[in-house]
């Protein structure tokens, strides 16, 4: 990661960045760019080194936050409409932690509106575009943030993964991505997407950037409950040398309804694996084939309720066209959230109400716990997993937006991570005949995150 120095001072490090955000703005990958504050603060951090003084891990080092992190600098929409003009009061913990090691946001990336989809293509500020080929998309949710690391812009992005929101991205556009074990790193601060299952995570280019991220941003904070100690920093790495680990593989992931080029990257990481010493399991996981409906039981429930806030009363948009308090919720609901949020709104209320709650949403939580039981199973017989992060490399603009069943397909793979708690990194893993990126992850037990990414050096 470049570090400002007496050498390479933080000035010219944004400088570079905001250039390149500039020359790439056919992506529409930022939905803001922080130019003044960020050379403001460049400045400062120079001044320091110039006096001699101590300087954090990431010193003037630019970095791409999304736009769903609250930070005073910038109006933080989460690329939604219902939240235009709404400056945040307060900074997200995971972005204070950053910026006291002296990183400096360039500006905000686009996502899928409230984080809400899997392509970018929902977000109000329209779709961020591929690194690899600009007529398909960047992924989702954190496109922009997978676009900015992948086109070199910024030496790492923050992201959001409530079901493979990081993974994906990272997967189509060819960097790494990850998601923490659930309470790993602090949630103050983030829009809410899905409570149970959100995920604060990074988009970096090497395992080594990552580590660093995370010894950062992750450990308890006061202002999440359901954050966890800080296990990252005091957890004692297994530094592979000859030590053999056992890599499951999941036959129920590798069917024909997986691209062909994926699991042949699949069957080449894992010959790697073996020439190396380690072995290659084959596991059953039945479970998991509930996953994604589960999922999209337990995540609308959620957002239904999370989204229920935004009413245009104490802060974003506000509808004109209302006479009285009913006719403003209404319309500045109507006007102010992206289809895909309404369908997931409805979806929510719909698996909540009465005489369905028992039949969708306690269903659901019971297939929850099969799921989280599942993986405990499997890490019984290994020591990680590795499988396609999504069954297909990234798909052109407007190809599956109007069909949400095929959109909500793509996350079969992903999911389930996510209801289960348990960490992923997505890792490239070469390309396509048409130069696509393809990408696999690497998932662990509970709070093994950082033996994950340590791990994953044997896949390069």
């Amino acid at each position: 990661m470049k570090i400002a120095n007496k050498k390479v001072t933080a000035e010219r490090l944004v400088k570079d960045a905001l250039a390149k955000a500039k020359h790439f703005a056919e992506y529409n990958i930022f939905t803001y760019l922080n130019e003044e504050e960020a050379l403001k603060k460049a400045r400062k951090i120079d001044a320091r080194i110039a006096r001699g003084e101590d300087v954090g891990k990431l010193a003037g080092v630019p970095y791409a936050l999304k736009d769903n992190f609250l930070s005073p600098e910038g109006e933080t929409t989460a690329s939604a409409h219902i939240l235009q003009g709404f400056v945040s009061p307060v900074t997200a913990t995971s972005v204070a932690k950053l910026e006291a090691e002296g990183a400096i946001m360039i500006g905000r990336t686009n996502m899928d509106a409230f984080a809400h989809g899997s392509s970018t293509e929902n977000s109000y500020f329209g779709p961020t575009l591929n690194a690899h080929d600009k007529e398909r998309v960047a992924g989702g949710s954190s496109g922009g943030s997978a676009v900015a690391v992948a086109l070199d812009i910024v030496e790492f992005a923050t992201g959001t993964d409530t079901g493979g929101s990081i993974r994906q991205p990272a997967s189509f556009n060819g960097v790494y991505g990850f998601k923490p074990t659930y309470g790993c790193i602090s949630r103050y601060g983030v829009v809410a997407m899905a409570s149970s299952t959100d995920c604060i995570g990074f988009f970096a280019k090497t395992p080594e950037d990552m580590d660093l991220l995370m010894s950062i941003a992750s450990g308890q904070d006061s202002k999440d409950m359901t954050t966890l100690p800080d296990y990252y920093n005091d957890e004692v790495s297994t530094e592979l040398n000859s030590s053999r680990a056992r890599v499951g593989i999941i036959k129920d992931f590798d069917n024909e309804s997986v691209d062909p080029e994926i699991r042949e990257a699949l069957k080449t990481k894992c010959d790697a694996l073996k020439s190396k010493g380690h072995e290659i399991v084959e596991l059953e996981m039945p479970a998991l084939k509930y996953a994604l409906a589960a999922y999209y039981i337990i995540v609308p429930a959620e957002v239904a309720s999370n989204l229920s806030r935004y009413d245009g009363v104490r802060y974003g948009f506000r509808s004109e066209k209302s006479d009285d308090l009913d006719a403003l919720y209404f319309n500045t609901r109507s006007e102010g959230f992206m289809p895909e949020n309404k369908r997931r709104i409805m979806i929510g209320n719909f698996v909540l109400s009465s005489g369905f709650y028992d039949a969708y949403f306690l269903k659901a939580a019971k297939a929850r716990t099969l799921i989280v039981k599942e993986y405990e199973k499997a890490f019984k017989k290994c020591d990680y997993l590795l499988t396609p992060v999504s069954p297909n490399p990234a798909f052109k603009l407007g190809e599956k937006v109007n069909d949400p069943v095929a959109m909500y397909l793509e996350d079969v793979m992903s999911v389930s991570l996510n209801l289960a708690g348990v960490p992923g990194l997505a890792i490239p893993a070469g390309k396509t005949k048409k130069g696509l990126p393809i990408g696999l992850q690497l998932v662990g037990p509970r709070r093994s995150d950082k033996n994950l990414i340590i791990f994953s050096k044997e896949l390069i």
